[in-house]
């Protein structure tokens, strides 16, 4: 299993079902995500630094079996957000 740190854009999703399917681009390297795809969507926002890990498919596609996130994820700013107000 390979490692990678870096930012992340580009978020979309490509697949709707019990388990989605996301895209997203990490340091300009394609990478998928099918396992913990709706936390990823919940922790994980654009310009966000994580660390993944995972192998690469056939495609020259990272596919990620675990990340984490550098810093707050996205679930703890808008928490912090609404106890501001």
């Amino acid at each position: 299993m390979k490692s990678m740190k870096g930012y992340v854009s580009k978020i979309r999703v490509l697949k709707m079902s019990k388990t989605p399917l996301l895209r997203f681009s990490l340091n300009n390297i394609n990478c998928l995500i099918a396992a913990h795809s709706l936390n990823f969507l919940a922790d994980v926002d654009e310009g966000m630094q994580v660390v993944v890990a995972g192998e690469y498919n056939s495609r020259k596609q990272f596919v990620v079996r675990k990340y984490s996130v550098i810093g707050k994820t996205k679930i703890m700013i808008e928490f912090e957000n609404i106890n501001v107000r």
